[in-house]
């Protein structure tokens, strides 16, 4: 394992990584860059490829832990120096860039189960879309759908918020159009959670092909959305409280979906077992 000693703002690689935290998704390598040992031993576990890690002078230790594969460069500096780059305000001092999975459609859609999709429609506080996107992974979803106005799944809060889920989630972004023909074609129906006029989620059929949209965190679903939406979806509340937060409304209707989809495949094996 190569170890190089930076001691300038200036290199090639840092610049990279302070670019690709500030503006994810903007590198032109397709790089993103991760914080923390947690994280790199996330992505490692998962086979991502990991181009480049940053450690700071003192703190090697916290990668005494990571087994690096031998030919991935390690760049030692100074503190303050790793620290410039970073975006967290109380920083590990150790960071990597990573190449992010090539997700597609087919991993949303034909991946061997019944679909279970997340879309989110301007989405915009990271640590949201994190818990979202762990939620998911903890659920079985399929993957998510970021539509225009959502933040970066790649965002540095998002990631992690996800605790490493943002790896192994399939994450695509696409138009509000695109992505309601495709989930039509696919015969997926769409059902926009909202507060008022609709179902409570407990009567709705979400153990067939589903996309859940969870709106703007003020906002919610756009009318014109919510219009080309199968259905309205709604998280029955008993307390005097009129909303969920999105990633909590979120993680509920994936409870709800797993739930239903547990209850459906156990009385199915009942019926092929037969009874006594």
């Amino acid at each position: 394992m190569p170890v190089r000693i930076v001691q300038s703002k200036q290199n090639a690689r840092l610049k990279e990584l302070r670019r690709a935290l500030a503006s994810p998704g903007r590198s032109e390598s397709g790089l993103v860059g991760i914080e923390g040992p947690h994280l790199l031993g996330e992505a490692l576990r998962t086979g991502l490829r990991i181009a480049c890690v940053f450690a700071a002078e003192g703190p090697e230790r916290l990668l005494d832990e990571i087994s690096l594969p031998a030919d991935v460069e390690v760049l030692q500096m100074p503190k303050e120096l790793l620290r410039s780059a970073l975006a967290t305000e109380t920083p590990q001092l150790v960071a990597a860039l990573i190449e992010p999975p090539a997700w597609t459609w087919g991993n949303l859609l034909n991946n061997g189960s019944t679909p279970l999709i997340l879309v989110l429609a301007g989405l915009q506080d990271p640590g949201n879309l994190g818990t979202i996107v762990r939620s998911a992974e903890a659920f079985g979803s399929a993957g998510m759908l970021c539509l225009p106005g959502t933040v970066h799944a790649w965002n540095p809060k998002a990631v992690r918020a996800s605790a490493g889920s943002v790896f192994r989630v399939p994450i695509l972004t696409a138009s509000a159009s695109d992505a309601v023909i495709r989930l039509q074609e696919a015969g997926v129906r769409l059902f926009a959670a909202e507060v008022h006029s609709a179902e409570p989620a407990h009567l709705v059929n979400l153990a067939q092909p589903v996309a859940l949209l969870i709106g703007n965190e003020g906002a919610g679903v756009p009318p014109n959305l919510a219009a080309r939406a199968d259905g309205a979806i709604t998280i029955p509340c008993s307390g005097p409280v009129e909303s969920l937060n999105a990633a909590v409304a979120a993680s509920v209707l994936l409870y709800e979906a797993s739930r239903q989809r547990a209850s459906q495949n156990g009385a199915s094996k009942r019926l092929r077992g037969g009874t006594r």
